[in-house]
């Protein structure tokens, strides 16, 4: 056998062992692509829409713990007075 038709078949008999694996990698690009991408993104864009929500009710939230702290310092101090006042 000469070392071109030897160069040859070790050619082919790559070719055979790497298609499965070609195979494999294209199944799982298209999968990447149609599948896992689009859901990542749906993903993606849920946690973005609230991390935003979230984001813009932070000060309110603290204003109204704020309030309330107030409040029950006001409330504790008309209570100890009613109860002076019995």
């Amino acid at each position: 056998m000469s070392d071109n038709e030897l160069l040859i078949a070790l050619s082919d008999m790559l070719d055979k062992k790497l298609k499965p694996i070609k195979e494999d990698i294209q199944f799982l690009k298209l999968q990447n692509e149609n599948d896992i991408l689009p859901r990542l993104q749906n993903i993606e864009s849920c946690y973005t829409s609230t991390y935003n929500r979230y984001k813009s009710s932070v000060n309110p939230i603290d204003s109204m713990q704020h309030d309330i702290d107030i409040m029950k310092i006001v409330i504790s101090e008309h209570s100890r007075k009613l109860q002076s006042i019995e």
